[in-house]
């Protein structure tokens, strides 16, 4: 079977993405005691019912695999909610970059699921914003908290 090369570099990107939110200071991680689409669905769920609006799951392993390649099961939840959103892009038209929320739900190398996102406040910082404008999404460890309980 031959493999397209961008899809390779893109799968790549991937795993080095992986590696590096591991280490990341930006970034939150929680374990989740469900495999990867049951936290996936508890976690949607659960922001459906706060009133959060799921935008888009993106299936990063099955994609690879109808690419013909091999990936720990890897999807990212994009979800979040215009009243929280829009007055922090109206202050930082920049933040549109990282809003709306994305969640990571991975299985890591031990077969362990986690769950990353990023902290409120990197996002902050990252977007010269103090941090009570950015409250809306002080709640996201709580909710995903919840959600996997």
């Amino acid at each position: 079977m031959k493999t397209n090369p961008s899809k390779l570099v893109a799968i790549a990107c991937l795993f080095v993405s992986a590696a590096v939110a591991a280490q990341d200071p930006g970034l939150v991680t929680r374990p989740s005691a469900y495999a990867v689409a049951e936290t996936v669905a508890k976690i949607e769920a659960f922001a459906k019912s706060k009133g959060m609006t799921i935008f888009a799951r993106i299936d990063h392993s099955g994609a690879a695999k109808a690419a013909g390649l091999e990936m720990r099961p890897t999807q990212v939840i994009i979800l979040g909610n215009p009243k929280g959103g829009t007055p922090i892009m109206n202050a930082a038209p920049s933040s549109a970059i990282d809003l709306p929320l994305r969640v990571l739900v991975a299985q890591d190398a031990a077969g362990a699921t986690q769950v990353t996102f990023n902290d409120h406040r990197w996002f902050a910082a990252r977007h010269k914003l103090a941090e009570d404008q950015v409250k809306p999404l002080a709640g996201l460890p709580t909710l995903i908290d919840a959600a996997l309980k």
